[in-house]
């Protein structure tokens, strides 16, 4: 779900046209049954996740309890619900109150991780530590700013990184597919890991035996 209410970017990302967005089903929470969600969401044309779209047009003030309405009903309708939120909402990050993990997302430049410190912090206060965590995105190890220095400011643990491949990332955006469908890469991993933990589905690394064989098994 993308809750940038305006001019959000999910649907292009994902290669999606979406008819509908998360402001028409804001407007019609009174409407809100299986039947009429279903025909709001668009689905990738790369995946079989759903997505409820930001809207291409301005959005009038919005209703805490509506937002908190919408997400209820996507978190029994879908097995996993993922949400894509701007930091400048204020009622957006008070709706997060049923999240099960809040990701923040920060690089190694000065005016993001002093962002995402603030962020943090307003977060923290309001939903507890165990549930917010950090990523780095286009983590570089010979960065000016390291890991420790993230985690400091922050004021948590950085829990995931995903390297810098710029190239790779603007050609997966561009064409709307998952980079986790091409395996080829080291962003893919990266990814993988963090959907795995954040969806508690324990995963045992294949493991090379002396004879050439592979074994290893997903495992719930």
């Amino acid at each position: 779900m993308d809750v940038h209410l305006s001019y959000g970017d999910a649907a292009v990302f994902m290669g999606a046209e979406p008819r509908f967005s998360v402001a028409d089903a804001m407007e019609n929470t009174h409407r809100l049954d299986e039947a009429f969600f279903e025909s709001l969401v668009v689905q990738s044309k790369s995946t079989h996740a759903h997505l409820l779209a930001s809207a291409e047009r301005a959005v009038g003030p919005v209703d805490l309890r509506r937002i908190a309405t919408l997400l209820q009903f996507a978190a029994t309708h879908y097995r996993y619900t993922l949400l894509d939120v701007p930091r400048s909402e204020a009622a957006v990050l008070d709706s997060l109150e049923g999240a099960a993990t809040i990701l923040i997302v920060a690089n190694q430049e000065l005016a993001t991780v002093r962002n995402a410190g603030r962020i943090a912090a307003t977060l923290r206060q309001r939903y507890g530590k165990d549930r917010v965590k950090v990523v780095i995105s286009r983590y570089d190890k010979q960065a000016e700013i390291g890991i420790d220095d993230v985690q400091r400011v922050v004021g948590s643990p950085v829990k995931y990184t995903v390297p810098s491949d710029y190239r790779i990332a603007l050609n997966s955006l561009n064409k709307g597919r998952p980079i986790s469908l091409d395996k080829d890469n080291k962003l893919t991993p990266a990814f993988q890991t963090l959907a795995f933990d954040m969806a508690g589905i324990r995963v045992e690394k294949v493991v090379e035996q002396k004879g050439g064989g592979l074994f290893g098994r997903l495992r719930k």
